[in-house]
């Protein structure tokens, strides 16, 4: 039996999130909808999250010792990581002393922080397919391990970055110098060190949001949400849409991979997992141990979204992935850069037949920087793709005055 206190009170079910964007608010929204007391940490103030927290905590969470003497300051139940750069050493060491609880473990944090950790335990240790690939740590080491056998397209990543941070494709040897400077501007740290992979001839990429969950007998259970497909561009997703259509042989194994990955990484709570699919084969990507920002759709597609199901699994309660509706998310990006920025155009959008919005509150704006998202659904995926295209190019981010 789970039993939930109430919020500011002696027995408080308290639950810490580290990292209040777009995704970590909606998760403190469902989590404030079971009466818990929420603590919202960002490394700036008035984050997203932060606006809709009991109570909001502004440091740089890559500090150990900081993060550290926050968590032992607050005491939370639980630590949930919504962002990648966070001081994870530090999360295990606490969690191995049982100070806290880390979700969905201290260990899962770590291993998805760098793409290194993660892609060594998916080949390596778990034999998932997965593209050729090489780890470098200088510029020499890139052209070698192109070279030496990797070729040509290939795609270059750091192994510590984000929403596509860094990320780019080579077709040749021209590309090589631009994508290692590239590639470390957008690292997260100054590591100094990428991954290269060879290029999967694809037909389509999804993300299978898997939930772990504990069951009626107090177990485990791994659950799937219906295949999401989504549109990239420079690494970083602009539209999505649920369910994306999947030879049932590939959803099978797209299943089966899911399962491995998050099996190995343990714990409870929601996992973005990226695979390729080319008909029947399907190859793993990435994935991570937390809602993933293609999985927004999921606000106007699922009778719970990821967001809900995130919260209800790592409290120990029962989840529904179940579809309502297909439907699309498109995203709203600033365009300009400030602070402040209006929306106009919020009501022409929402004359869009079946949509719906989330402007996430962000108090700066930048030309790329995600700052709302157009939802849609519809019997049709396609139309509801359209609509959500319409209704974000209706929402126009500007400077006041």
């Amino acid at each position: 039996m789970t039993t939930l206190g109430t919020p500011l009170s002696p027995r408080a079910t308290k639950v810490m999130l580290l990292g209040s964007g777009e995704l970590g608010k909606e998760v403190l929204i469902a989590l404030q909808r079971l009466g818990v007391e929420t603590i919202a940490v960002d490394r700036y103030e008035n984050a997203p999250g932060q606006q809709v927290a009991h109570h909001a905590r502004t440091i740089a969470m890559s500090d150990p010792e900081q993060l550290k003497a926050l968590i032992e300051a607050e005491r939370p139940d639980l630590v949930v990581p919504e962002i990648e750069a966070i001081a994870t050493p530090m999360l295990e060491a606490l969690e191995a002393a049982g100070t806290v609880r880390v979700i969905p473990t201290a260990r899962a944090a770590r291993l998805t922080m760098d793409r290194e950790g993660i892609r060594r335990l998916a080949a390596e240790t778990l034999g998932l397919p997965t593209s050729p690939y090489r780890f470098c740590d200088s510029l020499q080491e890139l052209r070698d391990a192109i070279d030496g056998g990797i070729g040509y397209p290939c795609v270059v990543k750091p192994v510590m970055s984000s929403s596509g941070k860094g990320q780019s494709k080579l077709d040749g040897p021209q590309d090589v110098e631009r994508a290692w400077e590239y590639a470390m501007a957008g690292g997260r740290v100054s590591h100094g060190r990428v991954i290269v992979e060879g290029f999967i001839d694809f037909d389509y990429e999804i993300t299978l949001l898997t939930v772990r969950a504990r069951g009626a007998d107090g177990g485990i259970e791994t659950h799937f949400c219906e295949p999401i497909g989504h549109l990239q561009q420079a690494g970083d997703y602009v539209e999505s849409w649920q369910p994306h259509p999947m030879h049932p042989a590939a959803l099978q194994k797209a299943r089966e991979i899911a399962r491995a990955v998050t099996g190995d990484l343990g714990g409870q709570g929601l996992f973005g997992v990226e695979l390729f699919v080319k008909g029947e084969q399907v190859w793993f990507s990435e994935v991570s141990p937390r809602p993933h920002d293609t999985g927004m759709v999921t606000m106007i597609t699922q009778w719970q979204s990821e967001f809900e199901l995130h919260a209800r699994a790592i409290l120990g309660l029962p989840v529904d992935t179940a579809l309502k509706s297909p439907g699309a998310s498109a995203v709203i990006y600033g365009g300009v850069e400030g602070e402040g920025v209006v929306f106009d155009g919020v009501d022409e959008a929402l004359r869009v037949p079946r949509t719906d919005l989330r402007l996430f509150g962000k108090p700066e704006s930048f030309t790329k920087r995600r700052m709302g998202v157009a939802l849609a659904y519809d019997g049709d995926v396609e139309t509801a793709r359209a609509n959500a295209r319409e209704a974000a190019g209706k929402v126009l981010p500007r400077l006041p005055g």
